[in-house]
């Protein structure tokens, strides 16, 4: 995997540059060197948490959409078992953008259901970049309905910039794909976790979005459409994207005050690019955490929690005198 770097974070590289250089250097017998070693390795950390404890919304957004940062795949290797991949949706085709699938957590077993975008050009093309065909959500959706005939937990992973927006697609019923999968889900008869590992765009997103916890990886974004979109059709300019992410609040901590989701799960510092076993494990340790009140809860009770969550988003309260 060739590294690649976003333009704030090109003071941190040219000092890593140095030490990997000063290290090289290093026989274990100049002191001086050793020192230059300590100082550069404090200056680094230093330098990266003042970086990212100021990210904007905007630079967020880039890193959510890194090309180094883990992707579903990964977080399959890196959190579960003996993953077995479900193909088709008995009606058309495979969809390779979103994968489905059998896997165990911690013995627990689970379906997973996520959007995989692929790392070089052909993985890229043969992923369709993370963006579903219909019959992608309508695989996801034949998944789930096994995962409740067998009592089984759902985990989705979201990261795509959205459903694919083709003519084909669009003829083979896109938006009823996604209408369908929000009607089922939410009041699909097993426990489901959504987790925003990266980038959670529009319809595409919440077509697999609609579960009893909604969790969010640090760096990642949530939002109905991408800032450049939002800039096209506000000021017909999409160099002004960096405005429009900043006015939509798409982070998680934007989302957790709104109660969007409800959990934000720690990167390691730098994100999840830099280290994604230290992603992979903090991802799993959410999902330790969050699963077994879940499996736990009577089913009716389960269904009338999640309907009250979705119901509760976006409400407005009055003030005295009746202005909202």
């Amino acid at each position: 995997m060739i590294l690649q770097y976003l333009d704030f974070e090109r003071p941190i590289v040219d000092l890593e540059n140095r030490l990997e250089q000063l290290k090289r250097l290093d026989d274990g017998t100049d002191k001086g060197v050793k020192e230059e070693i300590g100082k550069l390795e404090r200056k680094i950390g230093k330098i990266r948490k003042e970086v990212f404890s100021h990210l904007t919304r905007w630079q967020i957004t880039q890193l959510a959409r890194h090309p180094n940062r883990p992707y579903l795949l990964d977080y399959i290797n890196l959190c579960f078992k003996n993953f077995v991949e479900l193909h088709g949706d008995r009606a058309f085709r495979d969809d390779p953008p979103l994968v489905c699938g059998f896997a165990e957590l911690d013995g627990q077993q689970a379906i997973i259901i996520g959007q995989q975008k692929g790392r070089n050009t052909n993985e890229k093309i043969q992923r369709n970049f993370g963006m579903a065909n219909p019959e992608g959500y309508r695989k996801a959706l034949r998944v789930m309905k096994m995962a409740e005939k067998f009592r089984l937990p759902v985990i989705t992973f979201i990261d795509t910039p959205g459903a694919f927006p083709g003519i084909g697609a669009e003829e083979r019923g896109q938006s009823e794909a996604i209408a369908r999968n929000l009607l089922e889900m939410s009041h699909l008869k097993t426990p489901i976790v959504v987790a925003v590992i990266g980038e959670g765009g529009s319809g595409g997103a919440l077509a697999i979005g609609v579960g009893d916890e909604i969790l969010m990886m640090e760096y990642s974004v949530y939002s109905v459409i991408s800032p450049e979109g939002c800039a096209s059709i506000l000021w017909r300019d999409t160099a002004k994207a960096e405005v429009a992410a900043e006015m939509m609040k798409i982070t998680a901590p934007d989302l957790k005050k709104f109660g969007v989701i409800d959990r934000i799960i720690p990167e390691p510092l730098g994100g999840a690019h830099r280290d994604h076993k230290a992603a992979g494990d903090a991802l799993k340790a959410a999902l330790l955490e969050t699963l077994p009140p879940l499996l736990s809860m009577p089913i009716p009770q389960l269904l009338e929690r999640r309907y009250r969550k979705f119901r509760e988003m976006g409400a407005m309260k009055r003030k005295a005198g009746g202005a909202a």
